[in-house]
């Protein structure tokens, strides 16, 4: 049996941006950053940025910069582009922006990715962190890979870690 963390005390409302990085994908054809952004409103979060990116790493990087500058904001998470075809470029891309590493969470990711997938669950690169004082979560961008982060790790711990990012304030 799993042992579940604490609950927060005093859950806060997070507010967040979501990036989606593709060459192909429409607001109206976008269902892993639609299911994002339902999934963190259906808990009490607000949603404050919305994008889509095309797979280039200097658009991604200038995105996220920008972002991270935003005093109105406390996470990103962007989906897409974390695997190891030529186009996708979003790890290499925000890895080196990030000040600190989240190890923990791709390695989790991984794991359970491999427990719905098998083996393929190697070939992705999520990656979560902090960049400047904002949560940065890079997730795939398949549906199933995004609820599975969204709902067993991120939610969960979403307030925590935004608390922890903001205790020595």
């Amino acid at each position: 049996m799993a042992h579940l963390p604490h609950p927060d005390s005093d859950p806060v409302r997070v507010n967040c941006a979501v990036i989606t990085v593709s060459d192909t994908r429409s607001p109206d054809t976008d269902r892993s950053g639609q299911l994002i952004q339902q999934l963190l409103q259906d808990v009490g979060h607000r949603i404050v940025d919305y994008v889509l990116v095309k797979d280039e790493p200097v658009l991604i990087q200038d995105y996220l910069k920008a972002l991270c500058d935003r005093p109105d904001l406390e996470a990103i998470i962007l989906n897409g582009g974390t695997g190891i075809a030529p186009r996708d470029t979003t790890y290499d891309a925000i890895e080196r922006l990030l000040d600190k590493t989240l190890p923990g969470f791709g390695e989790v990711f991984r794991w359970l990715s491999y427990q719905e997938i098998g083996s393929r669950a190697i070939a992705s690169r999520a990656v979560a962190g902090v960049c400047q004082t904002k949560l940065v979560f890079s997730l795939p961008g398949s549906t199933n890979a995004v609820r599975l982060a969204m709902e067993k790790l991120i939610l969960p711990e979403l307030s925590h870690l935004v608390k922890q990012v903001h205790s020595g304030k």
